[in-house]
């Protein structure tokens, strides 16, 4: 079962910018994330089950997906990779359950972002708003000469990482991976490794800094974007989401945290690249 935008509101076109697909069985978290995303100009599209849900965002092509994990069909992991087959809309996952497995398949079934319940509005809200400074996506993966949600065609917002003095477009290489931020590829011996965009950005940020320690705020503020507010503490289960996408990272990229071909966990503070001739 799935509502169009609520009565009253402007006029949206299908894909535009600013549109929204909620995906919660719910009826008073869903009139919550109604209104949290209202009023951060969205026109909104509700579903109570899986099945709508992914067949709302196939028809709509959102901006934004909220996902509940619990849903009364198909769970939220599912939904999120039947999504990913169809649409780059960057996916919140939203949950009560706070096991770190429930996060690792959360992300790794293509999810941008990973919150719990009760969740407060006004961070929500923020927490979008920054996802949405990331890579924007065109297309969907499954159209006709578009790329995977790791590397959506069309206009690009560079990275955001650490001024290091160097030509942000500029390929990385090290010994057998190679790390092209202009067309948002990554190869390990030649082969093309599909990474999610925040994999992709994590791994971006530390391969053009080489050899230096990026703490896990550092890499939460690179997921959050440049820009993004300040003065927002970054939180334990922010950092937790990091090691989250790393644990993914290494593991698509075949890389072994107890013997790191490229990424070198610092104990305590974060990560740093090897880049070796």
């Amino acid at each position: 079962m799935s509502a169009g935008p609520t009565p009253g509101r402007p006029g949206h076109d299908v894909g535009r910018e600013r549109t929204a697909v909620i995906v919660e069985d719910d009826a008073e978290i869903r009139s919550l994330l109604d209104e949290v995303l209202t009023q951060a100009g969205f026109v909104t599209y509700t579903a109570v089950d899986g099945i709508s849900g992914v067949e709302l965002v196939t028809r709509t092509d959102p901006l934004v997906t909220t996902l509940d994990v619990s849903l009364p069909d198909i769970d939220g992991f599912e939904v999120c990779r039947r999504i990913r087959a169809v649409s780059n809309t960057f996916v919140v996952m939203l949950t009560a359950r706070t096991d770190e497995i429930d996060a690792l398949m959360g992300l790794d079934a293509g999810a941008d972002d990973y919150q719990t319940k009760p969740f407060r509005p006004r961070e929500l809200r923020a927490r979008i708003e920054a996802i949405l400074r990331r890579q924007r996506r065109d297309a969907p993966p499954g159209a006709a000469g578009a790329a995977s949600p790791a590397a959506p065609p069309g206009p690009t917002v560079p990275t955001p990482v650490l001024p290091d003095g160097s030509d942000p477009a500029a390929p990385t290489t090290a010994v057998g991976l190679l790390v092209d931020t202009a067309g948002r590829t990554v190869s390990v011996e030649g082969s093309e490794v599909h990474l999610t965009r925040s994999e992709f950005d994590l791994l971006a940020a530390l391969a053009r800094a080489p050899g230096r320690v990026l703490a896990k705020d550092t890499l939460v503020r690179v997921l959050w974007g440049d820009e993004y507010d300040a003065g927002t503490p970054v939180t334990p289960a922010d950092r937790r989401s990091i090691e989250v996408h790393m644990a993914n990272l290494r593991r698509k990229i075949g890389d072994d945290p107890s013997a790191p071909r490229w990424i070198r966990t610092v104990r305590g503070v974060g990560y740093r690249f090897d880049q070796r001739a």
